[in-house]
């Protein structure tokens, strides 16, 4: 690896500042907080507002915000973005640390569908792949984004009074009960599935957001029943949640949920 340029790092330094506080800091904000000499600042801040990098705040003398360029190139990498791609290798990442079965996916209409999996080493694990669609208020991905969705919407997809599919005698079939079960979730913001979609699994699921903060897929990690105790869901829920957050950071997303 190269030598850091200390220019570079500092300008860089800079421009994360922005990140925190009101988005508005002057040259001796600067110099405060990151402990450098206020000749460079002053050209580090000079060169940066002559890119547009950093913009005069509109009356409000000698303090700065950010300026369009950030803007550009932070769209060009939103656009490069491929959920399934970085959602494979988080779920590799989380995979490797538990030694589970690692999904990835996302809501159509009722249905999920998987768009990243990473297989458990284990000899008993679930069987499933990517491309696999389930109904979602089987699984804990599906509901997970389910309980994402304004209710209006969510009504409108799954209507009162309708019978959901069974796919175990655990699987909810009253959209009332699953209702509930939403409710819960979006409080935990954590789904919990017990033997819904596979008499054999349990899983949990937590949501992923993009740069907006809406939630566009959900992280589950799935436990075979030899596996699954109350310690080890706890375990998974820190780790699904963590994968989650990394996930969603990929995707842009900054800030709690």
């Amino acid at each position: 690896m190269g030598r850091l340029v200390p220019a570079v790092t500092r300008a860089l330094d800079i421009l994360e500042l922005f990140l925190d506080g009101d988005g508005t800091l002057s040259a001796p904000d600067i110099v405060r907080k990151l402990q450098l000499p206020r000749t460079t600042v002053h050209e580090l801040v000079t060169t940066l507002a002559a890119r547009s990098y950093i913009v005069p705040v509109p009356g409000q003398p000698g303090r700065y915000r950010l300026g369009v360029r950030p803007y550009q190139l932070g769209s060009r990498y939103a656009e490069q973005l491929d959920l399934a791609a970085e959602g494979q290798q988080v779920a590799r990442s989380v995979a490797e640390t538990c030694d589970e079965t690692v999904h990835v996916a996302i809501l159509e209409g009722t249905d999920v569908i998987y768009i990243a999996k990473v297989d458990s080493t284990h000899a008993v694990r679930m069987v499933s792949a990517a491309g696999r669609r389930l109904p979602a208020h089987c699984t804990s991905v599906g509901k997970m984004l389910l309980a994402s969705l304004p209710e209006q919407e969510l009504t409108a997809r799954i209507p009162d009074g309708v019978e959901l599919t069974a796919m175990t005698p655990n699987s909810i079939t009253d959209p009332a009960v699953l209702r509930e079960a939403l409710a819960e979730i979006r409080q935990r913001g954590m789904a919990v599935e017990s033997r819904e979609s596979n008499p054999d699994v349990s899983c949990v699921a937590a949501p992923v957001r993009d740069r907006t903060g809406q939630v566009v897929a959900a992280l589950s990690i799935s436990v075979p029943m030899i596996r699954w105790s109350d310690e080890r869901r706890a375990e998974l829920e820190q780790l699904a949640a963590k994968g989650a957050a990394e996930l969603s950071e990929r995707l842009g997303h900054r800030g709690a949920a």
